[in-house]
């Protein structure tokens, strides 16, 4: 089974939304700048020294910008091979949004849209 890994949600502030999840979960928020889309990184569970969650079934996630991507939250599911997985999507009535891009340090990533309209992402981390 391909794992779900990854949570985002839309914030119309992040220094708000970051401020709300700290105070009230304890998660670890992090702006990055514009060179990786001001993403507001959340890390949900403590961490190992290879950045692998040491409560097993942990995901982390992030925030986009509302109305960039939609105001709807997503998933991402971590795929073994990022090609076949954008192919069975295509062959299985799913519609591949975009292009497939890199992101540095984590992998190879697309979103796509299910049979039923919903946004998913798709991740071939690099440690895989």
């Amino acid at each position: 089974m391909d794992p779900v890994v990854h949570f985002e949600m839309p914030a119309e502030d992040k220094k708000r939304a970051k401020k709300f999840y700290e105070k009230v979960f304890g998660w670890k928020m992090q702006q990055l700048g514009h060179d990786m889309g001001d993403y507001l990184l959340a890390t949900t569970s403590p961490m190992d020294e290879n950045s692998m969650h040491i409560n097993k079934g942990a995901i982390n996630g992030g925030f986009y910008q509302k109305g960039e991507n939609g105001i709807i939250p997503h998933i991402v599911i971590a795929v073994k091979d990022l090609k076949k997985s954008t192919d069975a999507v295509k062959k299985s009535g799913g519609k591949i949004e975009g292009e497939p891009m890199s992101i540095p340090g984590i992998g190879d990533f697309v979103m796509f849209k299910d049979t039923e309209g919903n946004r998913v992402g798709m991740l071939q981390p690099t440690n895989m």
